[in-house]
């Protein structure tokens, strides 16, 4: 008998047998693609992927008797022998060779550097023939039937690329399922997940959302916004039995749309019988406002909050090629969201790395997505440099993955065909709010004061010290803090500083003593960075804002009489230039395209001036940069890649460089790693069952996302070589831990700059 996975000291009789592996797998990876019609390729896929494990020289492997042999490429090379050399199945057969090749080490590129197309032409060991006994595998029909072909016949080769991953991921998901139940019933254990469907529990749903709006509107039955509020709910739910396709949400902050898209996205998934509803926002600092809000009016047991990087990839790049299975239960010790819950609440970052990834990691949750509701929050907030291809993703999704994208914001970006080359179709029903331009005009509640001259921290500290309440938004979180630090000088009163240095947990409640602070009428002056003004729900009476784009002042201006108590002319958001602390520069073209902007409109919140903004915005950057991504070269070059460009479809070949675009992919350029502060009981507690074995990694990952800060990753590495943070072991580097606590405090965050510092104390033998 041939075996797929074995127990380290257990007799073979308890190690899992190989043909029982595939076919569990192949009938798991079916069963999820056969929500995109791809339910006989999958099935193929996952019953090939451990071919290569019917060899002796993996037995022996396993065994204990010798090195990890290559079992993932002899399944790529079965399903292009099987597989009709004609006509669609060509392709399928391939797409279906990338994943399966890829499934523990990525999907690899074609040519180049451990490329399949190498891969496939390698020496390998010979396969036992009694796998087309155990198997019988049968490879007709495999491409999917009712597949839609964009018009535009240059992205064929980016749809087929993103149904490879998607198969990809349903591969990877059934074979750690598969593999996961293996292990855990040898140990007498179950996995820890149990969401529950959503078709199953929408009534429930439905009915706690309409009793959670009906005490809403009971207690603002006497204000003018809260009744515009119920109207423009009413109006977007009415359109939600409308066909499943791309929407549009146009509406100012504070028009309530949080709520009004997760109403119209629940009706909406009753009316078609969706899996899922995914909302996506664009700032990790306001998940946990939006998931709480969820949380409060869904249940919290339907709702997850994914937003740590704590279970990323690092974990392959230890071994990027990694085949060997000794290891499995190690692996599946470590964490990796699925997103298999009904209410997911992400962050944009998330969602579209994870949309161009290549690693098993990052791509297992990819087929969760499939017949979907997609709400995105703040749609403007998307990085130009992969703005057509996320929106090629959306739309392809939309297109041939049966999910719906809502595009939600005050701001909407002109993101419409034909005016933006390979966006989306939209028409007037497209559009889910009622008369966006007069809503612009009906809940204006602020006066825009924009000055040219630079303002010195000094002088911006003396305009604040003169009011009571005041909000400073700031362009980087080194301003922040230094801006902060001569308020402090300053003697300011009711001071508090907010960036995204604290942790998740540490900010909730520096918000919500900020809201008691407004509420209370005490003092009260932040200094934040744009972290706050992006749907969090503060009500300032004045608001000062450097200079960004239009988008963002829009966004911060929502911070500013945001419940319409305060008369307009009050109510001022003054934008000003900072005399030294100088905008990232990637903030220029969007501060230029606003300066264009400026002499055409006397009122720069109105949708006309917001739409004309946008069109600078591309117009400047220019439709190719708007799809350029920085790749890794021959060499260690680096080279300018277009997304939408790359993958190519030859007469019999898919020339698809799947790890180039994922290496390069990045809504963050920088990247960031986390760590985990835990300066209070419960993330020690967590951290304490991790490392006794009481709760799963996944589990652990989940529940310390509020305690942990994002830093740019040399600066981890310094804490860890200099002794500040440890590894969590058995681990590989998914959890690494702030050990000394000097480095952070409430009041200012995570100084991570002190990384190189060694106190004396410690110099001192």
């Amino acid at each position: 008998m041939f075996f797929a996975h074995s127990l380290e000291g257990r007799y073979r009789d308890t190690w899992q047998p190989l043909a029982a592996h595939l076919k569990a797998v192949s009938q798991l990876t079916s069963l999820r693609a056969e929500k995109f019609g791809a339910g006989r390729l999958g099935a193929m896929i996952g019953l090939l992927h451990d071919l290569g494990k019917y060899t002796n020289e993996f037995q022996d492997y396993i065994g204990g008797r010798g090195p990890s042999p290559d079992h993932a490429t002899a399944g790529a090379r079965a399903i292009r022998e099987l597989a009709a050399a004609t006509g669609s199945d060509r392709f399928a057969a391939l797409i279906g060779a990338y994943c399966i090749a890829g499934h523990h080490a990525g999907l690899s590129n074609w040519s180049g550097d451990r490329a399949l197309s190498e891969r496939l032409r390698k020496e390998l060991p010979e396969l036992d023939p009694t796998w087309l006994d155990e198997l019988s595998p049968e490879a007709g029909g495999l491409f999917p039937q009712f597949f839609k072909r964009h018009p535009d016949i240059g992205r064929r080769g980016f749809q087929l690329a993103l149904l490879g991953r998607m198969l990809f991921s349903c591969l990877v998901d059934a074979d750690y399922r598969d593999t996961e139940t293996f292990y855990l019933n040898a140990v007498g254990h179950s996995a820890d997940r149990d969401w529950p469907v959503l078709p199953a529990i929408i009534d429930t749903l439905t009915a706690r959302f309409d009793s959670y709006m009906a005490d809403m509107a009971a207690t603002t039955s006497d204000s003018p916004l809260g009744h515009r509020r119920t109207e423009i709910l009413a109006h977007a739910r009415a359109k939600a039995a409308r066909p499943r396709g791309i929407f549009t949400l146009n509406v100012p902050t504070g028009g309530g749309k949080t709520l009004t898209s997760l109403g119209f996205a629940l009706d909406h998934a009753k009316a078609h019988g969706m899996d899922r509803i995914v909302y996506g926002i664009p700032f990790t600092s306001i998940i946990d406002q939006t998931a709480a809000i969820f949380r409060k009016v869904l249940g919290e047991e339907h709702v997850l909050e994914h937003h740590s990087a704590i279970e990323e990839e690092r974990q392959d790049r230890r071994s990027p090629d990694l085949e060997g299975e000794r290891d499995m239960g190690a692996k599946m010790r470590l964490a990796m969201e699925d997103w298999a819950a009904p209410i997911i609440v992400t962050t944009n970052v998330q969602l579209f790395e994870s949309l161009f990834a290549n690693r098993p990691s990052r791509c297992r949750k990819l087929h969760n997505l499939v017949n979907a509701v997609i709400i995105l929050d703040e749609a403007q907030t998307i990085p130009l440099p992969v703005l057509r291809p996320c929106v090629a993703a959306l739309d392809e999704l939309a297109r041939n993955h049966g999910c719906s994208v809502v595009l939600c914001t005050a701001t909407q970006p002109a993101l419409a065909a034909p005016r933006f080359k390979g966006g989306f179709e939209l028409s007037q029903d497209s559009e889910l709010a009622p008369d966006p331009a007069g809503l612009a005009r009906e809940l204006r509640r602020v006066t825009l004061d924009v000055r040219s001259e630079p303002l010195a921290d000094a002088d911006l500290v003396a305009e604040i010290a003169a009011v009571e309440q005041a909000l400073v938004i700031v362009n980087s979180r080194q301003h922040a803090l230094d801006l902060y630090r001569a308020a402090k000088a300053a003697e300011l009163t009711g001071l508090v500083h907010l960036s995204t240095r604290q942790t998740a947990a540490d900010r909730r409640r520096i918000l919500a003593s900020i809201r008691d602070d407004l509420r209370a009428a005490r003092p009260c002056r932040v200094v934040a960075t744009s972290l706050v003004e992006a749907g969090v729900d503060l009500d300032f009476p004045r608001v000062w804002r450097a200079e960004a784009g239009l988008d963002q002042i829009a966004q911060a201006a929502g911070r500013c009489n945001r419940e319409g108590r305060r008369p307009v002319p009050d109510s001022v958001v003054k934008v000003f230039r900072p005399a030294a602390a100088k905008p990232p520069p990637e903030f220029r073209p969007f501060i230029e395209a606003m300066q264009r902007v400026i002499p055409h409109h006397d009122d720069l919140l109105s949708p006309e001036a917001i739409q004309r903004y946008f069109n600078e915005v591309y117009w400047q950057k220019g439709e190719k940069r708007l799809d350029q991504i920085t790749t890794r070269g021959t060499g260690g070059s680096t080279e300018k890649m277009s997304v939408l460009d790359a993958f190519l479809v030859g007469k019999d070949v898919l020339d698809f460089p799947y790890r180039a675009v994922a290496e390069g992919f990045h809504l963050i350029e920088s990247g960031m790693e986390p760590v985990i502060v835990a300066i209070e009981d419960e993330p020690r507690v967590i951290i304490g069952r991790l490392q006794a074995g009481t709760i799963m990694a996944g589990a652990a990952a989940r529940k310390l996302q509020r305690f942990i800060v994002q830093v740019p990753p040399a600066w981890r590495r310094k804490l860890i070589d200099n002794g500040h943070a440890e590894l969590i072991p058995g681990y590989g580097d998914q959890f690494v831990e702030l050990r000394r606590e000097r480095f952070y405090t409430r009041e200012t965050g995570l100084l991570w700059e002190e990384a190189d510092v060694l106190a004396l104390s410690e110099l001192i033998i």
